[in-house]
């Protein structure tokens, strides 16, 4: 191999062999199959014959055609049957993402505290506050988002997702 970092031009092609050639977990085969049909041959079975390279050349011109015409009908099932895979791993991974999620419920009237995020102005340096408020929900919006206003109800238009929210106990 080449030492160095000034020389990453050459390495490239090794990577990215091994990037289209590795097993996904997401969709359960590699990009190359997805693309070509078929799994890849190695540079050393070209050099060192396998089976597989010995069968494919000692095979006519018109049947290696129908096989790989075959092979090329035998793609779209490959990839519907990839799709299935992703999405069981999709509903997988939710579902253990879910265990661990604790739903909140907020009401209108309630008063809650908002998170002082580092990139608004209110916070000024590592000792401000991590909490603004109290402030007053005015109305529950979906998917979690709340319209907030201030106890005084001077300031109106607060819109802010429940992450940034916890209760205000008195």
């Amino acid at each position: 191999m080449v030492q160095g970092i000034r020389q990453w031009h050459e390495k490239l092609p090794f990577v990215l062999l091994e990037y289209r050639t590795t097993v996904r977990t997401l969709i359960g085969a590699t990009f190359y199959l997805l693309v070509y049909g078929i799994e890849v041959v190695i540079p050393a079975e070209v050099k060192i014959p396998s089976l597989r390279i010995i069968v494919e050349a000692r095979i006519e011109d018109t049947e290696w055609v129908k096989i790989r015409l075959e092979q090329l009908t035998l793609i779209d099932e490959k990839r519907l049957t990839i799709v299935c895979f992703g999405q069981l791993y999709q509903q997988m991974i939710a579902r253990a993402y879910n265990k661990k999620v604790h739903p909140r419920h907020f009401e209108v009237g309630q008063l809650v505290l908002k998170r002082s995020l580092p990139h608004q102005e209110e916070a000024k340096g590592k000792f401000s506050p991590n909490w603004q408020g109290p402030y007053l929900i005015k109305e529950v919006l979906s998917k979690g988002v709340l319209h907030l206003t201030d106890v005084e109800e001077k300031i109106t238009c607060i819109i802010v997702n429940a992450d940034a929210i916890k209760r205000y106990y008195i």
